[in-house]
């Protein structure tokens, strides 16, 4: 098992992520970090963080999300072409995947 395996494997073991799905075209796991991260890989929190705020902005640019970086606390609002299946087609598969979990997340 590679390193990278097993650090997924260990923080799955103490909590810190779970599998949050299939990739649907690829049929890897897709995982998602739960709060206890912050205290054991606070590194890792940040840098999930970071990626994050970069997958809102890309999604912003391109249309798909609203967001009123003026406020304190942005609202992230989903625009109709985060609803159309063709302009989703057009974004990176890594978009998508963003995409697909802030739709989860939006629309509970």
């Amino acid at each position: 098992m590679d390193p990278i395996d097993e650090t997924i494997e260990a923080l799955i073991i103490t909590g810190a992520i779970e599998i949050a799905g299939i990739d649907q075209k690829t049929g890897q796991p897709l995982y998602r970090f739960n709060q206890s991260i912050q205290n054991i890989m606070p590194e890792l929190y940040k840098e999930h963080l970071n990626e994050i705020n970069r997958d809102i902005m890309g999604l912003w640019e391109k249309g798909f999300l609203n967001v009123n970086f003026l406020e304190e606390d942005p609202n992230v609002t989903l625009t109709d072409k985060a609803f159309d299946d063709v302009e989703i087609e057009k974004i990176s598969r890594e978009a998508q995947i963003s995409l697909i979990e802030i739709k989860r997340l939006l629309l509970k």
